[in-house]
């Protein structure tokens, strides 16, 4: 068969095996256009589960005569016109392909009248090449899109479909999920003639509530706990439900938006199953609504044919943030009883990463830079009013329903644009994955012997002494992989880049007035521990206090919240090992002791690397802000004055 141009009407038919699915998809389509025109009010008719008819009304901004023939075009919208758009998109649709695909399968009408425009139109294509008819019409002001006879010209297609109740049960579950996305619209659904679903437009927090129960049910109300975490440009809010709760048949609730848009996503519900991890049965299901707002920029929503799905560009740490937000506010809010022997996280702590560089670090919000204790005030409840701009920080702030009227969301997308700025087995590996495999221990030692330069000693006292503003010098190069090669007012100095790293990291690592900061994490580490590990880290637990590490114990398993800022980039997991097998080596250890053997292990890593000279530049820096005893007193293992007259006396024949 010879290559040829698909007429217009096949390939509107081959676009619409994926965009109309069921009858259930038209609708969401059309749903989905008119809340994108502006609309306050939809009216959705159906008949025979939308077979024979499917019609939805609204009263949003409508189309002009002149583009209603383009409204019913392949690739024809209003929504986008650059790449620039698509990358940044925030309206439910985008492709300009839904009307044509429909029209093909169906016998569509378009009816619409914007407010300016004195008269209706109506529009409808058919034949072979889809040409576009276009007649005056009686309609007010609004949109009509009329779908009958769904598959009418596709018998295979329509041969799928199942049942009047089962189809008419999709079309209602899509209706519910565009109902909680977006609580200022009326929705009206109506079956057969019969008003079904009536959703009233929520002006105040009580008919806010009331339409969620009317969605969700009392059982959900009951258990459900407001959340609202907020982060530079990321944020969560919504509700999630107590573990107790999922067993009385609220598992199927699970909604999720992203932006405003309806969202099946594998990464999300990933995040949340591990936030629940131990507190369900196998055959339990957590049960949420969340609306995750996220700058349009970081996401790809054109990843999926009926946009179910979409790919974050930070994926780790929008998992990261979803699962700190639930993990929070289902600890603090859960009873001894529910989980025995676990505290409740605080609310007045900031996201920390447990490895690497922190998105969640970075000064979006002032609270960030406060001590911890004062870092915010009690987080103000969450609102459901749609398009409010968000004021708050990161709560966390868990609060029942069933006590507490306060705790409202707002689904709906009020991205402001700002600069740059588990499965259980699924776990396990989650966390092999995060450690760093080492050297067996018969081929390497843990941390080996540190020794002293072998260089002649030169009186670096008199070195020191010299010099000027607590300043090492000009650093010229680096010398043999670990050596800065410096200029001062005395000479030239050689300089172990390896020694200074480690009196920077003493220095850190010193508890000094009360203990070093402890710097939660935004995922705790956890632990499995024997029993005389755990009973050693039970006798150091206090003293590790002092350096920032607060650990829990709970059957067996011990949980890391907080480190100190130098240990935030370490591989945790390998570091905490390696401490309890040096405890345990010791009756007694003090906190120097312990403060020596964590400057040596953090610093160890680096000594195996060559530094460059930014680095060194970088490290000497550091030194003479924070510790600048060892300027004006170095040891002899960290610098030594290189005699140069030997040399010039060799170069000048003296």
């Amino acid at each position: 068969m010879a290559i040829q141009i698909l007429s217009p009407q096949l390939a509107n038919q081959i676009a619409a095996g994926e965009v109309v699915e069921r009858p259930a998809s038209v609708v969401k389509e059309l749903v989905e256009n008119s809340l994108d025109s502006g609309a306050t009010r939809i009216d959705i008719e159906i008949e025979r589960g939308g077979e024979k008819l499917i019609r939805i009304r609204d009263n949003g901004c409508g189309i002009n005569k002149d583009e209603l023939i383009l409204a019913l075009a392949r690739h024809a919208t209003s929504k986008i016109a650059t790449l620039d758009d698509l990358e940044a998109i925030m309206s439910m649709g985008f492709r300009g392909e839904a009307l044509a695909s429909i029209s093909s399968v169906s016998r569509l009408t378009l009816t619409s009248k914007p407010a300016e425009q004195t008269e209706a139109w109506q529009s409808y294509a058919e034949g072979r090449d889809m040409q576009v008819t276009v007649k005056p019409a009686a309609h007010p002001n609004g949109t009509t899109v009329e779908v009958l006879d769904l598959f009418y010209n596709t018998p295979a297609r329509r041969k799928f479909m199942r049942t009047e109740k089962t189809e008419f049960g999709h079309i209602d579950e899509i209706v519910r999920r565009i109902a909680l996305s977006r609580p200022d619209v009326a929705i009206n659904l109506s079956h057969n003639g019969k008003l079904v679903k009536q959703y009233r437009a929520a002006q105040d927090a009580n008919q806010q509530e009331r339409r969620l129960g009317a969605i969700c049910g009392t059982g959900f109300m009951q258990g459900a706990l407001a959340l609202s975490w907020e982060h530079s440009d990321l944020g969560i809010k919504g509700w999630v439900v107590t573990p107790s709760t999922t067993s009385s048949g609220v598992s199927d609730i699970q909604y999720c938006y992203v932006n405003g848009r309806m969202m099946r996503d594998k990464l999300i519900n990933h995040a949340i199953r591990q936030a629940y991890e131990g507190h369900l049965d196998e055959n339990q299901q957590p049960a949420y609504v969340l609306y995750l707002t996220i700058d349009p920029k970081q996401v790809d929503v054109n990843v999926h044919p009926a946009k179910h799905e979409v790919r974050f560009h930070q994926a780790r740490l929008v998992h990261d943030f979803i699962y700190q937000a639930v993990r929070t506010v289902l600890l603090n809010a859960l009873t001894e009883n529910e989980l025995p022997g676990i505290e409740p996280v605080s609310n007045e702590v900031e996201n920390r990463a447990s490895a690497g560089d922190n998105y969640f670090a970075s000064p979006a919000s002032p609270e960030i830079e406060k001590p911890q204790g004062s870092q915010r005030s009690h987080a103000q409840e969450p609102s459901l009013s749609y398009g409010e701009p968000r004021n708050e920080s990161a709560t966390g702030k868990s609060r029942s329903f069933a006590s507490d009227n306060a705790g409202k969301s707002s689904p709906t997308p009020s991205y402001q644009r700002s600069e740059p700025s588990y499965e259980r087995k699924a776990g396990e590996l989650y966390q092999r994955l995060m450690s760093i495999p080492v050297a067996p221990e018969d081929k390497k030692p843990l941390f080996p012997e540190r020794k002293p330069l072998n260089v002649n000693p030169v009186g670096s006292q008199s070195v020191a002494k010299s010099a000027d503003n607590y300043q090492f010098g000009k650093v010229l190069t680096i010398y043999a992989k670990n050596f800065a090669l410096i200029e001062s007012s005395l000479g030239i100095i050689l300089l172990s880049l390896n020694e200074a790293n480690y009196l920077l990291k003493l220095a850190q690592l010193t508890p000094e007035n009360g203990g070093l900061k402890p710097q939660p994490l935004l995922i705790p580490l956890k632990l499995s521990l024997k029993s005389d590990e755990i009973e050693v880290l039970q006798r150091y637990k206090e003293q590790l206090t002092l350096f920032g590490i607060d650990a829990s114990i709970f059957h067996g398993k011990v949980t890391i919240h907080t480190v100190s800022l130098p240990l935030r980039t370490q591989n945790l997991s390998q570091l905490f090992s390696d401490l309890i097998v040096f405890l345990s080596a010791k009756e007694s250890v003090s906190n120097e002791n312990i403060a020596q053997w964590l400057a040596n292990a953090i610093s160890q890593a680096k000594n195996e690397e060559s530094w460059s000279l930014a680095q060194a530049v970088q490290l000497l820096a550091d030194v003479e802000r924070i510790c600048p005893q060892w300027v004006t007193n170095p040891p002899p293992t960290l610098l030594q004055l290189i005699n140069l007259q030997p040399v010039v006396a060799t170069l000048t024949n003296e």
